[in-house]
């Protein structure tokens, strides 16, 4: 299978590396640093679930430059989510599907306003990886899955080969039937996680011992579901529980890419993330003053490390 990579970070490059270890022709696309250091010595995975040293590995600068793909995987941050679409759309017309497996609950909507809704299979991962130094990726905790389907939640070819191409390389990886409730069961979680560690610039152990941190997090788990229920995505009561049993069986030194990305002075996904729960809260009449306060005490660091 051709694949292309949007974002070889700790999503694109993880599940990248594996697909093109397994035989199937992956172009990674990249820039700075990540992309120097692939040229030069390839892409390494330091990972708990197996370590990979990938060499040669194709990867370019721009997706112009790449001639056709079965399948894009886009996982680029959320902030480059319109410009990065924009130069897919070549591929697209050439038949390219576009698996997104972005932060967040606005990802397939964004990209298909500029590629064609029709053209976007909405996925999520769920993976602890970042990209510790250029041209290396690494991995932490015994899971790395990911899980996709198309809209209706009706069986595809193109689902049905990117599946099977993921097993063959050893992926964890399910094809879903109710793709917004995946969506959300992950954003239940992940919203929450990525607030707490990123507000408290550490991990996720200390915030689930202490009871006063651990109030906070149960609270803004309990938001991001009600918020889901409003807008009829699949959740129910009953995820308040599944969510934070999820978020107890997290290592213990785990953080957010976004806890990464701020601590890194980078700009953060806040927006997509907590800033979400906001603005969706507020549209669908939910109160939400724990993820309304997650946004504003992060909103400082939104573009990056600010100036003195």
């Amino acid at each position: 299978m051709k694949i292309t990579v949007m974002g070889p970070g700790g999503v694109g490059g993880y599940f990248g590396a594996r697909l093109a270890a397994a035989g199937n022709d992956v172009t990674f696309v990249a820039r700075g640093a990540h992309l120097e250091a692939m040229r030069k010595d390839g892409l390494r995975l330091d990972s708990e679930i197996g370590k990979l040293h990938l060499k040669p590995v194709k990867v370019v600068a721009d997706a112009r430059d790449v001639d056709a793909a079965d399948v894009v995987i886009f996982a680029v941050k959320m902030r480059d989510t319109e410009s990065a679409a924009e130069h897919l759309r070549g591929l697209v017309a050439k038949g390219a599907a576009v698996f997104t497996f972005q932060n967040g609950v606005e990802s397939a909507e964004r990209i298909g306003r500029i590629v064609g809704r029709e053209n976007v299979v909405p996925g999520a991962a769920r993976i602890a990886a970042n990209i510790s130094a250029p041209g290396v990726i690494s991995q932490i905790g015994k899971f790395a899955l990911i899980e996709f389907g198309e809209p209706d939640g009706k069986p595809s070819a193109r689902t049905a080969g990117f599946h099977d191409a993921c097993k063959r390389a050893g992926i964890d990886a399910t094809l879903s039937g109710n793709i917004s409730r995946t969506l959300w069961a992950k954003f239940a979680m992940l919203a929450p996680f990525s607030g707490m560690t990123a507000l408290t610039r550490g991990p996720i152990g200390p915030i689930r011992r202490n009871p006063q941190s651990r109030a906070l997090l149960q609270a803004a788990v309990e938001e991001a579901v009600a918020v889901g229920i409003a807008l009829k995505t699949g959740l129910n009561p009953d995820d308040v529980g599944k969510t934070m049993k999820l978020i107890d069986g997290l290592p213990n030194e785990m953080m957010a890419s976004m806890c990464h990305d701020l601590l890194a002075g980078k700009p953060i996904e806040l927006d997509g993330l907590s800033g979400a729960v906001a603005r969706l809260g507020r549209q669908a009449g939910v109160p939400v003053p724990t993820h309304t306060f997650i946004a504003q005490a992060l909103a400082l660091f939104a573009e990056g490390k600010p100036a003195a």
